[in-house]
């Protein structure tokens, strides 16, 4: 079946809300078998979390003045409420450690996340040895920023994320990191403020204007000469271009803005936010960081 073909009747199938609905939780039953094939105890760790004081969390890291955009008020990952409540807070770590064990093993293993993030920095730490100043922008419950911090130990390191549940979680565990709850569009950040930028796994669950809104603001970000990286989905990879159509329609269940990713042009839509020195390089089997600059004399 052809890929046009495909993602047609995978969309028309999941315009039917009963069929949207199985999907998800078919998708939802398949990480949680798979986190504990490969070792990670989903309910378990899901249940020490809640046994802490989440509220109290919440009330430490939240921005009361912040106004959600719409397309982040609608189902995200099998859950209802989208990003915005403690049941995808509590579960993202595991989810992330199910979606990943697969990358590199067909059978699955515990370290394909941990493996997927350094390829990603091995990328930085050719390009960019030594930032003073690091945002992670999408940092969720602080996966990504912990471990940009362990590769850059010497780095002043903020988490940036529109969930302020998943900012409790990350607030959690001790660490010098600084934790901000806003909209990666307006951040409210000062200009020139940072000298590497990160953003991994976030340009997916994007809609197109939503991007286009946030590589203005991280350019507006960016100290002149600092490096933009994103680290995502490569829509060139064969592993998606082959992808079953059953498969297919399960991960768009849960991905609402899957098509709109798929069909964006990246380094264009960076050109047009004003960076220069793009460059796109396939990390994984499925996954491709894509670096570009703030060029030096930059107004």
């Amino acid at each position: 079946m052809t890929p046009n073909i495909a993602t047609g009747l995978v969309n028309s199938l999941l315009s039917f809300k009963p069929i949207a609905s199985w999907a998800k939780q078919q998708a939802r039953s398949m990480m949680i078998e798979r986190a504990e094939k490969i070792g990670v105890p989903w309910r378990d760790r899901v249940a020490q979390l809640v046994r802490h004081d989440l509220e109290g969390e919440l009330a430490k890291v939240i921005n009361t003045k912040v106004v959600y955009p719409s397309y982040y008020l609608r189902s995200f990952h099998a859950y209802d409420s989208g990003n915005l409540g403690w049941e995808p807070a509590t579960e993202v770590e595991v989810a992330a450690y199910a979606v990943h064990s697969r990358i590199w093993s067909k059978t699955g293993e515990k370290e394909g996340d941990a493996k997927l993030r350094a390829s990603f920095h091995d990328r930085l730490l050719e390009r960019f040895p030594h930032p003073r100043r690091i945002l992670d922008v999408g940092c969720s419950v602080g996966m990504s920023t912990r471990a940009i911090q362990a590769v850059y130990p010497q780095a002043q390191v903020t988490g940036l994320d529109l969930s302020p549940y998943f900012l409790a979680i990350a607030q959690m565990q001790p660490s010098t990191i600084s934790w901000v709850h806003a909209p990666a569009e307006n951040t409210g950040l000062p200009d020139r403020s940072f000298d590497l930028i990160s953003m991994s796994l976030v340009c997916h669950e994007l809609p197109q204007d939503a991007t286009r809104q946030i590589l203005v603001e991280m350019y507006r970000l960016l100290t002149p000469g600092g490096m933009f990286a994103i680290m995502d989905m490569n829509p060139r990879s064969d592993v998606y271009r082959r992808m079953p159509p059953l498969i297919l329609t399960l991960l768009k269940s849960t991905e609402p803005y899957l098509d709109q990713y798929f069909n964006l042009d990246l380094e264009q839509t960076l050109k047009e936010a004003g960076f220069t020195s793009i460059e796109v390089l396939p990390n994984s089997p499925r996954h491709r960081v894509v670096v570009s600059r703030r060029p030096e004399m930059s107004a």
